[in-house]
């Protein structure tokens, strides 16, 4: 019998914090297809809910997703013809790697154990990680004979320059927690017994920030290194012109010229 989505991707929303939990352990969250587009869903609404104000991706058991299980896909008709394989990487793995980056809240990986393949790059593209001391990041698709999908030949140049990405992807090595942090992969390692605590403290903070100034400064972050500095500059302009609207803005212009704590409402 085949669990429902909701069983296997946990969800649960508390003081602003939209949190969205892997929940394969005996499958070490190999992530299926019903379950990635759950993840899709669960971030979309995080962003057109004004009431989640950050998200934190985990898993439950040893991994935290140890990449795709295309077992659950929907069958296919028929032999696969040019352009079959490039449609269902785009509708599927790069999907949820957008869903990530373009979710209007910041998103936080607590990464509990193993992630390889997509599992590794569903990490990469939130915008803080913290991994616990035994986890791991595993570009396996070399060990399959498989180009890297799902974003990874985008993302982790930007994280760790091109030749170390060259060198993490040609060769499949497993990069334990302490090294992906000295790489820059990862923000912080805690004790696995830390985790949860150390994501808490962090997507609490930011979901007492200014939400929409979050959001843009996300947008400014994820396009600097895909346009030149004239692009770049202009959306700066751009952001700060619309952000100047939000009811956090002056409220945080005002607790300066009042000598007080910022209270944000997420607007």
């Amino acid at each position: 019998m085949t669990a429902a989505p909701e069983d296997t991707v946990l969800h649960r929303t508390e003081s602003n914090v939209s949190w969205i939990t892997l929940n394969r352990p005996e499958a070490m969250n190999a992530v299926t297809w019903a379950q990635r587009e759950r993840v899709i869903a669960l971030l979309a609404e995080a962003s057109a809910d004004p009431a989640v104000r950050a998200v934190v991706l985990t898993a439950t058991g040893k991994g935290f997703c140890a990449g795709a299980d295309l077992r659950g896909a929907p069958a296919t008709d028929g032999d696969r013809v040019a352009g079959d394989v490039a449609r269902m990487i785009r509708l599927g793995a790069q999907r949820l790697i957008t869903a990530v980056l373009d979710c209007e809240k910041p998103v936080i990986a607590a990464v509990n154990g193993t992630a390889a393949g997509i599992g590794s790059h569903l990490a990469l593209a939130c915008d803080l990680v913290i991994a616990a001391e035994g986890a791991r990041f595993i570009e396996v698709f070399v060990r399959r004979g498989l180009v890297p999908d799902g974003g990874g030949a985008y993302l982790l140049p930007r994280l760790v320059g091109p030749q170390k990405a060259k060198e993490l992807m040609f060769f499949g090595d497993a990069v334990p927690a302490a090294e992906a942090e000295r790489l820059g992969l990862v923000n912080r390692v805690v004790p696995a017994e830390e985790l949860q605590a150390a994501a808490r403290e962090w997507a609490e903070r930011l979901a007492q920030g200014p939400t929409r100034a979050l959001a843009m400064t996300k947008q400014l972050v994820n396009a600097s290194l895909d346009g030149d500095r004239a692009a770049a500059l202009a959306a700066e302009a751009t952001a700060q012109e619309i952000n100047m609207t939000t009811a956090d803005a002056n409220e945080g212009v005002a607790s300066f010229v009042e000598r007080r704590t910022p209270k944000y409402l997420g607007r």
